[in-house]
């Protein structure tokens, strides 16, 4: 059996791809300031600063806007538990050190540019938005740690190969918040807020990207090791935002209302992305990589499944929404 490489020995061999994409990456990426996508004429002072607090009705975002945007920010605003995830299973030299620090500064202005556009436009609660960040960054994000509360990874293994199976992550994920974002700004009806989330989707796009090639790479390095690594990450894959107050009731808002749904993860991120890697047509894996790539595909069989028995439900309850409404009109 081939030996696993380690860490660093990964992070090594790996280097000049990593610069390759590092320079792609900032000859693609778009310089932008979040204050031109905000409408600064509409903002006025709250109570203490003498004008009037937020109430629903100054709102023009519908609920299921609210709780997409809301889960959307309080997600961009964890960077500190995701640069720290990065960086220890990076490197703060070279190339590596070079990305996790343009990458984080780039998603810093995600967070900027969305809280400021809810406060200026008054599209939520500031209040409740700001108890929500603070509970949501107190407790903070940790993929890996999820990974070992599976039970399908240990700590030595990640104490050794963390770098594959947090690339594997943020591939995914990134692709995700791509599409969770410009979701969201087609449900905002309103083309200032869809401006500013197809902005957002455009940076997330270039980081899937980075993150892909460089999965992909290791893929080639390592094709054994780096499928365990995808395979643990796919079957067990959470959103960055678990956890958020409300992330469960946004959540079932988010996908009923087809922002994100679990037809959209398997579709429009899972299998795109193991498409690009070739994972099913490959044939440089042992008997090893061949028994991943069966359970990696038996999964995937019962995610379809899954995404079947979901939209029966939605669909259901999306019927008995409309007949209460319509009830509802008619005794009015």
């Amino acid at each position: 059996m081939a030996r696993n490489l380690t860490q660093l020995e990964l992070l090594l061999e790996l280097e000049p791809v990593a610069e390759q994409n590092v320079d792609r990456h900032l000859s693609m990426a778009k310089d932008w300031h979040p204050h031109d996508y905000i409408p600064w004429d509409e903002g006025r002072n709250f109570a203490a600063m003498g004008g009037l607090d937020w109430e629903p009705g100054q709102s023009r975002l519908s609920e299921v806007a609210r709780a997409a945007m809301i889960t959307n920010l309080l997600t961009e605003d964890n960077l500190p538990s995701y640069h720290r995830e990065i960086s220890e299973n990076f490197s703060q030299d070279g190339a590596w050190g070079t990305w996790v620090g343009r990458w984080t500064a780039e998603e810093n202005r995600h967070g900027i540019v969305i809280r400021d556009y809810l406060v200026v436009t008054r599209g939520v609660d500031p209040v409740k938005l700001e108890q929500a960040r603070m509970a949501h960054m107190t407790h903070g994000y940790n993929a890996m740690k999820l990974l070992q509360e599976s039970g399908r990874v240990t700590t030595e293994m990640l104490a050794g190969t963390g770098f594959l199976h947090s690339v594997a992550y943020v591939t995914f994920q990134e692709l995700a918040t791509r599409v969770s974002h410009r979701n969201t700004g087609r449900v905002c009806d309103d083309p200032v807020a869809d401006r500013m989330l197809q902005r957002i989707a455009a940076d997330e796009n270039l980081h899937m990207i980075f993150y892909r090639n460089m999965c992909g790479a290791a893929l080639d390095l390592t094709p054994d090791q780096a499928l365990e690594a995808i395979n643990d990450i796919v079957q067990n894959f959470q959103m960055p935002g678990a956890g958020m107050p409300d992330w469960r009731r946004n959540g079932v808002l988010m996908a009923k209302h087809g922002i994100y749904d679990l037809r959209q993860h398997l579709e429009e991120v899972v299998l795109p992305v193991l498409r690009k890697w070739n994972v099913f047509d490959r044939n440089d894996f042992t008997a090893r990589g061949d028994r991943v790539r069966n359970e990696l595909g038996a999964f995937l069989d019962r995610l379809q499944q899954d995404c079947v028995r979901f939209e029966e439900q939605r669909d259901r309850a999306l019927a008995r929404e409309a007949r209460k409404r319509e009830l509802v009109n008619a005794e009015a």
